[in-house]
């Protein structure tokens, strides 16, 4: 039998509207959740007096989320549909994860915005579909949520899907690639299976619109460009990087260069979940081991490229920006952290070009003084040190950034085009 296509999913939305719960459901009517793994999740939910949450607790692993009731960090978990095979990745609604959330919505191929009937579109509702927007999530899938707590009204329905369809427009996705389902996750309501208690519902379940998303073609074709997560230091077997293939296919005895530092060398094994493998594609969390790789010689935030075809070192970049949230406003000489693909460091905002209308991409001012929460604009950025990026275009995976400050996501962006630093002599 022929592999399905593979989806990387994030849920993304407001904190209490039923992200955490409409995935246990999933999970669990798609088979992917057994009947025993939920008792025993229900019996601990009820133990902590938070009978409702059982579904939830399925992608809550860390303990002290249980005990919060909050999604902090992000899951991952696999499911089947009809056609795809998916990966969930439960992104937090807790505005203190945003970053989390980044790292989630720069995986995903599609994200399902949870949306819950009563409340309708809230401050964290817009700030999710801001970033999905502005992390290229094409696909996208509303699922109006709780549907049991407003009588399954349809006219209810109808008012919230037209104030999430002016949100989602506004920050400019397009209403025909929009779906709106009206679900319950707590009750199962259109989430795997029709519901018999909204018969004016004449569209597919949350899992049969799930199916009908085209995967991504995996980026086998491209130039390596491997990030950096964390380098470990194994006696008897040397310095051995670790990081995930985003685009291109890393092969045993592959000429690598690592970039900033340009240090060079030869792979000799690679290796996956323990066991050894002769190449790594796109998707692959791996760990490799480096003919002639000295310790220091390779940290989180490099990347690894072919030798013949390396990964381009920024000596600045030209980049469109979202700001989320400031409390003030954000001058020329500004320098925040930066989190690009695995690395993390201050870059300076040395101009503000132009400022856009977030909504259509007009420009709105030449060259403005500062900008401030919820403008767009076109910067030029100077990293404090030197760092691996590339043009959005080229690799999406390397060409996204968050920009962290004061403890909160300041803004997001994508990279338009990339100054190279001088090659050294």
């Amino acid at each position: 039998m022929a592999e399905k296509p593979h989806v990387n999913l994030v849920f993304i939305g407001h904190v209490d509207h039923g992200k955490s719960t409409l995935v246990g459901r999933l999970l669990y009517d798609s088979g992917a959740l057994s009947e025993q793994e939920y008792r025993k999740l229900e019996a601990e939910a009820k133990a902590v007096g938070k009978g409702t949450f059982a579904f939830a607790f399925a992608m809550d692993r860390l303990k002290e989320e249980r005990e919060r009731g909050v999604t902090i960090d992000v899951a991952y978990k696999k499911f089947e549909g009809k056609k795809n095979n998916f990966t969930i990745i439960d992104a937090p609604g807790h505005k203190d994860f945003v970053k989390n959330m980044i790292t989630g919505t720069s995986q995903a191929d599609a994200a399902v915005l949870v949306v819950a009937a009563k409340e309708g579109v809230m401050a964290q509702t817009k700030e999710h579909a801001f970033l999905a927007q502005v992390m290229g999530l094409k696909q996208l899938i509303v699922g109006i949520n709780k549907m049991d707590e407003i009588s399954y009204d349809e006219k209810k329905f109808n008012e919230v899907k037209e104030g999430v369809n002016k949100l989602l427009t506004g920050v400019g996705y397009k209403a025909d690639q929009l779906k709106f389902i009206p679900i319950s996750a707590w009750v199962g309501d259109n989430v795997a299976k029709k519901s018999e208690k909204m018969t004016w519902y004449k569209g597919a379940t949350l899992l049969e619109t799930l199916d009908e998303i085209v995967a991504p073609k995996p980026p086998t074709d491209k130039a390596l460009r491997l990030p950096i997560q964390d380098v470990y230091n194994i006696k008897g077997v040397g310095t051995v990087p670790v990081g995930r293939v985003e685009t291109g296919i890393l092969k045993k005895g592959d000429k690598i260069i690592m970039e900033p530092s340009g240090v060079e060398g030869e792979v000799k094994t690679i290796e996956m979940h323990h066991e050894e493998m002769p190449q790594a594609v796109p998707g692959d969390n791996i760990g490799f081991n480096v003919r002639g790789l000295g310790k220091g010689d390779v940290a989180r935030g490099d990347v690894v490229g072919h030798a013949k075809d390396p990964p381009t070192v920024a000596k600045e970049f030209k980049a469109q920006i979202v700001v989320l949230s400031h409390p003030t406003a954000i001058p020329v000489g500004y320098t925040p952290v930066f989190h690009i693909h695995t690395a993390q460091l201050s870059c300076r905002l040395e101009a503000i070009e132009k400022k856009l209308d977030p909504k259509t991409g007009a420009v709105k001012e030449e060259n403005p003084k500062f900008l401030k929460t919820g403008d767009a604009a076109i910067v030029k950025i100077v990293p404090t040190k030197p760092v691996v990026v590339e043009e959005y275009k080229k690799f999406p995976q390397l060409g996204r950034f968050a920009i962290r400050d004061m403890g909160q996501t300041v803004a997001a962006g994508m990279i338009i085009e990339v100054t190279p630093r001088e090659k050294k002599k």
